[in-house]
């Protein structure tokens, strides 16, 4: 207790704090599109408790993982070498869920872009609605992409765990609050769909970088998405403007 009352008492700890759950909130912006994604192609019924279940996974495997900080740092510690490269745990994890984001992502686009037509012959194969359970293992492994990279982050920035369990669970409350409008804003424009699902080809593609050790700030990659959404909104709002200015059909 005298700890944490110490540690309340230093500016740079509430500065640290500050930093880090803006920094969570970013990242986690990651794990929430790709979960409202996944979860709109299932059945209205589960869409809402699949986003809750995704999101409540994804803060137990935080805090459980900030439970066993000095096991995750020692994760980044070289395994073995490819081409004179040491790769080590995290950057394989790191690789693989690269690999998966771009592979997810791609397939979602290819089924945007070509959607299944009637007496399609694959038409049954390509309009598969993934089941609750297969949504949930997707996103869980996602969740623990997501949660690795963010507690080493963490650990980097600040040597406090208690900072880090605060900053960890302020981001998914986050999380939990912006899961359901941000869903129900990508599902009713198609646009942002096609947008998000780039943003995740993009992700993947960082994430794969990352793991083979080619850093890559992550300002310009939230500076680039976030100058992509504002473009995307205007859009938005002149196709709504010009929709209004649309003369009445007439007889109708």
């Amino acid at each position: 207790m005298d700890y944490l009352i110490s540690l309340a008492q230093q500016p740079a700890a509430w500065v640290a704090l500050v930093t880090l759950i803006a920094m969570e909130v970013v990242l986690g912006i990651d794990n929430l599109v790709f979960i409202s994604i996944l979860t709109n192609k299932l059945p209205a019924h589960q869409q809402k408790r699949a986003r809750m279940l995704g999101i409540g996974m994804a803060l137990f495997l935080r805090l459980a993982l900030l439970g066993t900080v000095a096991f995750i740092v020692q994760l980044t510690q070289p395994v073995f070498e490819i081409f004179g490269k040491g790769l080590s745990w995290r950057d394989m994890i790191l690789i693989a869920g690269g690999l998966f984001l771009v592979w997810k992502a791609t397939k979602e686009i290819h089924h945007h872009v070509d959607p299944p037509q009637e007496g399609d012959m694959f038409e049954g194969k390509k309009a598969v609605v993934p089941s609750f359970a297969a949504a949930i293992a997707q996103i869980l492994v996602l969740d623990l992409v997501f949660s690795i990279d963010s507690i080493i982050t963490a650990v980097g920035m600040t040597e406090h765990v208690p900072i880090m369990f605060i900053a960890v669970i302020f981001a998914v409350v986050v999380m939990l609050v912006a899961a359901n409008p941000l869903s129900a804003f990508i599902e009713r424009n198609p646009t942002v769909v096609m947008l998000a699902l780039s943003f995740l080809v993009m992700i993947g593609m960082t994430l794969i970088a990352e793991g083979f050790g080619a850093h890559v700030p992550k300002g310009y990659v939230y500076a680039a998405m976030a100058f992509s959404g504002l473009v995307e909104l205007l859009n938005l709002f002149a196709r709504r403007a010009s929709s209004k200015k649309k003369p009445p059909v007439a007889g109708a």
